[in-house]
């Protein structure tokens, strides 16, 4: 069995199909949901689908630019990342800078386009803490001090999160990392007394904002408060009665009439129940089980190679998309309560999807750099894999 050349490495073709598959399809349901909203508000009921459109071309031109920057060319910046987090972080809060929408304070206008800085922020994180972990992997796995300096450090950037406010985001955040250090071999006890202080600094959070606790609270009694907080979550609920098991057809939603809020971004995925189905939400679940499990599959590769930095990365990015992912679906269903996060490479939205392809084109490059190891390494079974020329 010959030995595969460097130039004839090849892509994971099940994460770059799904992808694939997840932008696509999240352009059809973006025209579907948004076209009553377009019609009303722009006078053009293609309005947000042209734009969604732009955004994945510039997703794409990311995406292409991010797969050919070398690993170690990240590495080689890894403080520069916390730096650029905390730098937008503060940036987005200064008035006349940040752009307001509905009381959240989440935007940097960057010439005709809008930068959600919180989307950004998650890039720059899992590179970060990746760069940590692996720096200090003894420390990490031995000493209390080094799993407290990266959390005081996120705890710093959750605060500034939380003052937008976006606590979705927040949420997202703490979670990867703590994923990331229970990879990096963080002890048990140490990780549960973690576990336990976020969900405490949680429910403190829930408890004194009233918002927050409104917000629990029609999670909660949806139904006993249906015109008020628990309305966009009846009205979700609805959508997926509707559908059933087969859907009322695509394009044929009457929730996205103008009854449930947020129907193209934060809420599409009860528009798909609605117009697809129970069939058509288990579709999309499986290709995001494709992404997540490929995404894992290329984390142990590099941890078996002891190439700690691109397995950080990639357990980061798996566990930031498919958390997000999971927070989307809990949301739409009831089982969360409502946090403003998009369902990725589907929702509208231009700072998700462009970011979103970043990092997968970041864990498609730890997949390149696995292979280019093993063919360093004198590795040989590369028939054994799916994929595709890139």
């Amino acid at each position: 069995m010959s030995l595969l050349q460097p130039s004839e490495i090849k892509l994971d073709g099940y994460l770059l199909l799904s992808v694939g598959a997840l932008m696509l399809f999240g352009l059809v349901m973006v025209a579907s949901a948004s076209m009553p909203v377009a019609q009303h508000d722009m006078n053009n009921p293609y309005y947000f689908l042209i734009r969604q459109m732009i955004f994945a071309l510039v997703g794409v031109v990311g995406f292409a630019v991010m797969l050919r920057v070398p690993i170690n060319t990240l590495q080689r910046f890894g403080g520069m990342w916390l730096v650029l987090a905390l730098v937008l972080l503060l940036v987005v809060l200064i008035p006349g800078v940040g752009r307001e929408v509905n009381g959240s304070r989440r935007w940097i206008h960057l010439g005709p386009i809008a930068l959600q800085v919180s989307e950004a922020v998650k890039l720059c994180v899992v590179i970060y803490i990746a760069d940590y972990l692996n720096r200090h992997r003894d420390a990490v796995r031995n000493t209390l001090i080094g799993v407290a300096k990266p959390l005081l450090v996120l705890g710093l950037l959750g605060i500034l999160l939380l003052l937008e406010p976006d606590f979705g985001a927040t949420v997202v955040v703490f979670a990867t990392a703590l994923g990331m250090m229970f990879m990096a071999g963080v002890r048990l006890r140490w990780f549960y007394i973690m576990i336990g202080l976020a969900v405490a600094a949680a429910v403190m959070l829930v408890l004194f904002s009233p918002y927050r606790l409104a917000r629990l609270t029609g999670f909660l009694h949806p139904w006993q408060n249906q015109f008020d907080t628990g309305y966009q979550l009846t009205q979700s609920l609805m959508a997926f009665g509707r559908g059933g098991i087969f859907g009322v057809g695509l394009g044929n939603s009457l929730q996205k009439m103008f009854y449930l809020p947020e129907a193209y971004t934060d809420f599409i995925l009860a528009i798909i129940g609605e117009e697809l189905g129970l069939i058509g939400v288990l579709c999309v679940l499986g290709l995001f089980v494709v992404v997540v499990w490929r995404g894992l599959s290329i984390g142990r590769m590099a941890h078996q190679m002891s190439n700690l930095f691109v397995a950080y990365i990639s357990y980061g990015v798996t566990f930031w998309l498919g958390l997000q992912v999971m927070v989307n679906f809990g949301v739409n269903i009831g089982l969360l309560p409502t946090k403003g996060l998009t369902l990725p490479f589907i929702s509208y939205g231009g700072s998700s999807l462009v970011i979103d392809c970043v990092a997968v084109a970041l864990l498609l490059r730890c997949d390149l750099e696995n292979k280019l190891q093993q063919f360093k390494l004198g590795v040989s079974h590369w028939d054994q894999e799916v994929n595709v020329q890139w």
